[in-house]
């Protein structure tokens, strides 16, 4: 029993021993093989040229945090009616979980999510052609928004 498992762990060195480098490392790591960044085939290749990292030193930040903080001490202190922004932000944290508990409870019904998709893919369709298909009512879909605009900012 010796003798076969000392003729088999043999025969497995002579056979890496006359693969490639790049196959052996293959056949040992689980993982893929990858090259080093620091590797001189890498150097001054415009491989990923989006992803070029470069550290600084600098103390300095893109974002003041101090600064940051300053601002919106500041804008606190300016609003009179506290308690109304702390309500408004309260019901809107409320309003948002309970879209989260109605949109997993319509998800968990069969066949719900599906026809809703389709409904949507439908209406997308209808808006397409209705709004988007041709000059004359893209034009119409421009005054209608610009309309919109004026009744919220209350310039009409």
């Amino acid at each position: 029993m010796a003798a076969a498992a000392s003729t088999s762990t043999a025969a497995a060195v002579v056979f890496i021993h006359r693969l490639p480098v790049s196959k052996l490392g293959a056949i040992l790591s689980p993982l893929p093989n990858r090259q080093s960044l620091y590797s001189p085939q890498l150097k001054g290749t415009t491989r990923y040229p989006g992803v070029l990292v470069k550290a600084s030193s600098s103390d300095e930040s893109s974002l003041d945090s101090n600064g940051l903080f300053a601002d919106l001490k500041e804008k606190w202190d300016a609003i009179e009616n506290k308690s109304t922004v702390l309500t408004y932000g309260g019901g809107a944290i409320v309003a948002l979980w309970l879209a989260s508990v109605v949109v997993g409870a319509v998800n968990s019904v069969p066949l719900l999510p599906k026809i809703l998709e389709l409904v949507g893919l439908g209406y997308t369709g209808w808006f397409v052609y209705r709004y988007l298909l041709f000059k004359s009512s893209r034009k119409e879909l421009v005054e209608d928004i610009e309309e919109v605009k004026k009744k919220i900012t209350g310039t009409e």
